[in-house]
């Protein structure tokens, strides 16, 4: 069962997307548009979509699942809890 105090740092944890860097964001961005797509994004995948090294991607997804605002599958990732919409 989900606790009110563990719904507060789920919040807590995703409450500033400011605090991405620059390379969080555009895996991040990266992973929703194939998710938008109802395609799980592997790493591969958002390396070819935002020009970024394998390793800076993959130390992004790291970060990302860290956070929570990614949810690992395998060797796909999915978006995680999120309470906005997504326009692509």
């Amino acid at each position: 069962m989900t606790t009110m105090d563990d719904r507060d740092r789920d919040d807590e944890s995703l409450e500033d997307v400011q605090e991405m860097s620059g390379a969080d964001l555009a895996v991040y961005e990266a992973a929703a548009a194939l998710n938008v797509a109802e395609r799980p994004a592997t790493a591969a995948e958002i390396t070819g979509m935002t020009g970024l090294p394998e390793e800076t991607v993959r130390h992004c997804l790291d970060t990302l699942v860290g956070g929570g605002r990614l949810v690992p599958s395998g060797e796909s990732y999915l978006l995680g809890p999120h309470d906005w919409g997504l326009d692509y």
